[in-house]
C-alpha cells in the first residue's frame, strides 16, 4: 500500500475520520537494522486519549497508540470484488434473514429481536439493521430483558468486511463487555456454474417439504419440535434435497436445503454421512438444488460457513464461492 507524497510518509487521518475505513502503518519494534512496521486496514471506530481503535474485516479490534503512527489514510469503504455477482450488504443481509426465519420476532426500532426456543444462534439473536430508536445502552438493556423473559441468552448478530457493515457497533459492544462467540463467512457466487457442475444427481431427491427421514440426518437439534420445523420450512421458496441411505428407512447419505428468494438461492444444511464422504455427494446435492433454483429464476448463490470449517470452505472455494462479508454473534460477558 502506498502512503507517501513526494517520497515522505504522512499521517493523513484525524479523529474526524472515525467511522471511515482507513489504512495505517505503525512502528512495531526497533531492531538492529532500524524500525519494523505493521500495517492495519479496517474501520476507525474511536480515537481517544492518544489511542486509535480499528475494527478489521475479521471483526478483530486493534488498538494503536497515536505516537506509533508513521502513516495513515482514508481508503475506499470496500475493496472491489474480483469474482461473483455484485451485491451490497443492504441487499444481502435481509435475504439471508428471510431464509432462516425465527418462530417469533419483535421490532426494536430498525433492529429485529428474534427467537426460536434456542434453535441456532441465527434464529435467536438480534438483527441490528439500522437504528434501534433508543440510546445504545437502553437498547441493549431491552435486548437482555427480552431474551431473559424467554430463558435465552442475549445474542446480537453483527457484520464486518463490506460497505455498510457494522464495525462501529462491534467496537461499541466490546467496550460494554460483550464478546464474540463465533464468526461465520457469508460467501456468494454465480449460480449457473454450480448447476453446470459435472455431478451425478441421479440419486438426489428434491421436495418442497421435509420428512422424518431428512430430519434423521440433520444434526443441529436434540428433539425436532415444532419450532425446529417452523424454522426449516420458513422462507420464500424452500427446497429440500436428500440422497437415500444404504437400506430402506435408513438416514439419508446426504441432505441439503435451498431457499430461493428473487435472484438469490441460499444453500444451508448440507450434511453428508461420514461413511459416505469423498463420493461427491455434497456437490451432487448442491448441483441439484442449484438447477431447481435456476428453474425458478435465480441467478446468484449465497451460503454461510463457519471460519473453522476447513473442509466445507475448501469445497465452496472450488465451486466459486468468495467471501462477501463476515458475521459474528456477540453475547454479554
Amino acid at each position: 500500500m502506498e502512503f507517501t507524497i513526494g517520497g515522505q510518509l504522512e499521517v493523513r487521518i484525524t479523529p474526524a475520520d472515525v467511522g471511515k475505513r482507513v489504512s495505517v502503518r505503525r512502528t512495531a519494534e526497533h531492531g538492529s537494522q532500524g524500525p519494523k512496521f505493521t500495517d492495519t486496514i479496517g474501520v476507525l471506530t474511536s480515537w481517544d486519549s492518544g489511542v486509535l481503535s480499528i475494527t478489521t474485516k475479521s471483526g478483530d479490534s486493534v488498538r494503536i497508540a497515536q505516537s506509533t503512527l508513521v502513516a495513515g489514510k482514508v481508503v475506499p469503504s470496500a475493496p472491489a470484488r474480483r469474482r461473483g455477482p455484485a451485491a451490497s450488504f443492504d441487499e444481502l443481509a435481509p435475504v439471508c434473514a428471510r431464509a432462516w426465519q425465527p418462530v417469533e420476532s419483535e421490532p426494536l426500532g430498525d433492529w429485529q429481536l428474534r427467537a426460536a426456543q434456542g434453535f441456532t444462534r441465527r434464529a435467536n439473536s438480534v438483527l441490528p439493521l439500522g437504528d434501534p430508536g433508543l440510546p445504545l445502552d437502553e437498547a441493549l438493556g431491552r435486548v437482555r430483558q427480552w431474551y431473559g423473559e424467554r430463558g435465552l441468552p442475549a445474542y446480537i448478530q453483527t457484520a464486518t468486511g463490506a460497505e455498510g457493515t457494522q464495525e462501529q457497533l462491534c467496537a461499541e459492544l466490546e467496550q460494554r463487555g460483550w464478546r464474540r462467540e463465533v464468526t461465520t463467512e457469508v460467501r456468494i457466487a454465480a449460480l449457473a456454474p454450480i448447476g453446470d457442475l459435472n455431478a451425478d444427481v441421479s440419486e438426489v431427491r428434491l421436495s418442497p417439504d421435509l420428512d422424518e427421514t431428512w430430519l434423521s440426518r440433520y444434526q443441529r437439534f436434540d428433539t425436532p419440535g415444532p419450532h425446529v420445523l417452523k424454522v426449516l420450512r420458513g422462507g420464500p421458496s424452500v427446497w429440500f434435497a436428500s440422497v437415500p441411505g444404504d437400506t430402506e428407512g435408513a438416514a439419508p447419505a446426504a441432505i441439503g436445503r435451498c431457499v430461493v428468494d428473487g435472484r438469490w438461492a441460499g444453500f444451508m444444511a448440507v450434511e453428508v454421512d461420514p461413511a459416505h464422504r469423498r463420493r461427491g455427494l455434497a456437490t451432487a446435492v448442491m448441483t441439484a438444488l442449484a438447477r431447481k433454483a435456476l428453474d425458478e429464476g435465480a441467478s446468484a448463490a449465497w451460503l454461510q460457513v463457519e471460519k473453522d470449517n476447513e473442509g466445507a470452505r475448501g469445497l465452496y472455494e472450488g465451486m466459486g464461492f468468495a467471501v462477501h462479508h463476515l458475521y459474528h454473534h456477540f453475547r454479554p460477558a
